[in-house]
């Protein structure tokens, strides 16, 4: 009898726990829903009342009809969904191999004393080196196609997977290592079973923040020289003085990146199942 009333209490536990996240939730939505119109109808007000500047700083209903016409006329350039697919594929490429190129060297430098020893003056040294300002040597190395923006966004994402996957490896547990080993494992099977997994926290957090590099390094090459993109859309606008077409196209922007955001978070769920709940849940 006690065990039923023990367990009716825990499901009404379990319920209220629930309830309460769920209000939680609701709150975070509503106060989410409540800034963004407190901001974007005071910056509307502002405009029209003409205490801001509409020329500089434009309105939320100029720059969002920017975008309408844009998706039903198209841009100086072209299509826009064109322009959005310039510059994604873009940072893809350049996210992706940046990425790889980081997480190998830094998992290698990370396992080899000696070759980290020689190359981390080097490292810091390319490192130290202002990344946009490559933007122009590979616009006239590589031209104004998408090599030289994929280059500028590995440039930009490679630094920040590196560093995370090198100190991942460095902070790996010691202790399973040594076990690992004494059990007969290989180093090539320690850096796979152990080392890797361990790093992986490290690397997937390194991601959320490399995509946004990834962006910038595509978005900046194409502003200092390109055919197309939304690059080449902002710095039409800005020789326009449009500045509901540079807000639109940041806008577009943030989206891209934001999706991009959510996919990245449901990787790390998928890669990452292991890890236990933050301690806010």
């Amino acid at each position: 009898m006690s065990a039923v009333v023990s367990t009716q209490a825990q499901d009404t536990q379990d319920q209220a726990a629930l309830a309460k996240l769920r209000r939680r939730r609701q709150l975070v939505m509503f106060l989410r829903i409540a800034f963004l119109v407190v901001v974007l109808g005071g910056w509307e007000v502002a405009a029209r009342t003409k205490a801001i500047d509409s020329f500089f700083f434009s309105m939320p209903s100029a720059i969002l009809g920017q975008v309408w016409t844009w998706m039903l006329e198209g841009t100086a350039q072209g299509s826009l969904w064109e322009q959005i697919w310039v510059t994604l594929s873009e940072t893809l490429m350049g996210f992706f191999i940046g990425s790889v190129l980081g997480i190998f060297f830094g998992i290698l430098l990370g396992r080899n004393a000696l070759l980290a020893d020689v190359f981390s003056v080097y490292i810091k040294i390319a490192n130290s080196i202002p990344r946009v300002v490559l933007g122009s040597i590979f616009i006239i190395t590589l031209g104004l196609g998408t090599a030289s923006k994929v280059a500028l966004a590995v440039v930009m994402v490679f630094f920040v997977v590196f560093a995370n996957a090198f100190q991942g490896v460095r902070e790996a547990d010691r202790n399973l290592i040594a076990n690992a080993r004494i059990l007969g494992a290989s180093s090539r099977q320690v850096t796979l079973a152990v080392v890797l997994p361990s790093a992986l926290t490290w690397i997937i957090a390194s991601l959320h923040v490399s995509f946004g590099f990834a962006l910038v390094g595509a978005v900046v090459g194409e502003f200092l020289g390109s055919r197309k993109g939304i690059g080449l859309m902002i710095a039409t606008a800005q020789g326009t003085f449009n500045a509901a077409g540079v807000f639109a196209s940041m806008l577009i922007l943030a989206v891209v990146a934001l999706g991009m955001e959510y996919l990245i978070t449901g990787l790390e769920n998928l890669l990452i199942k292991w890890r236990p709940a933050p301690l806010t849940e």
